[in-house]
């Protein structure tokens, strides 16, 4: 709970950081043309989208999800969108 909590204060280069040391990468998926990268970080998950669709370079947007619950109805809602 209080990484969650920390983790909303860090900077953009601070969370890719944390991301890709302690984050374990669940998925990506294409949204408008573009790549969408999904990790997990012990009960929260964080979806980022870098510059080019290249995760080496740096995060054009970071969205943070609480619970599974909460990316499952981001996701449902992504996909009825999408039809």
């Amino acid at each position: 709970m209080f990484i969650k909590w920390l983790f909303k204060y860090f900077s953009e280069n601070k969370k890719i950081v944390y991301l890709r040391k302690r984050g374990i990468m669940v998925g990506a998926r294409e949204r408008q043309g573009r790549k969408v990268y999904i990790y997990m970080l012990l009960d929260f998950f964080v979806e980022v989208v870098y510059q080019q669709d290249n995760m080496h370079l740096s995060p054009e947007k970071l969205e943070i999800f609480s619970s599974l619950n909460n990316l499952n109805s981001y996701l449902e809602s992504e996909f009825r969108t999408a039809f």
